[in-house]
């Protein structure tokens, strides 16, 4: 089939307007309406792929690095910084906490106010 394409990732919160917000100031996106509050766009004003939260009322946040037994992280977000330290600083003062493990001197793993794990890189 053709012009098919992937417009939206959506992550599940217990609040998905705060987490909608995260997202907006992180990346310096657009928020979207929140209509009722059950899901809302964080929208990429150069276009492309998006950001949606949704109401999950039964969220349970993901563990990571996963174990046995544990609630398993379902995706996570790659996002490029032109600076690697100035990038975790904004993430930081954005909301998001530094995961006790980093596997990668180049790349810092976040986790946003959800629990979602993201991570931070810089092109070398």
């Amino acid at each position: 089939m053709q012009d098919i394409r992937l417009t939206t990732v959506t992550l599940g919160a217990l609040d998905p307007v705060s987490l909608a917000r995260f997202y907006a100031r992180l990346l310096n996106w657009e928020l979207g309406p929140s209509g009722d509050g059950t899901w809302v766009a964080v929208r990429n004003p150069e276009g492309g792929i998006g950001i949606a939260c949704q109401l999950e009322k039964q969220h349970a946040r993901p563990v990571w690095p996963g174990k046995a037994g544990d609630q398993q992280m379902q995706v996570h977000l790659e996002i490029q910084v032109p600076d690697l330290q100035a990038g975790l600083r904004h993430a930081l003062q954005c909301g998001a906490r530094m995961a006790p493990t980093q596997p990668q001197a180049d790349v810092r793993v976040c986790i946003d106010p959800a629990g979602h794990p993201f991570c931070l890189w810089v092109e070398s």
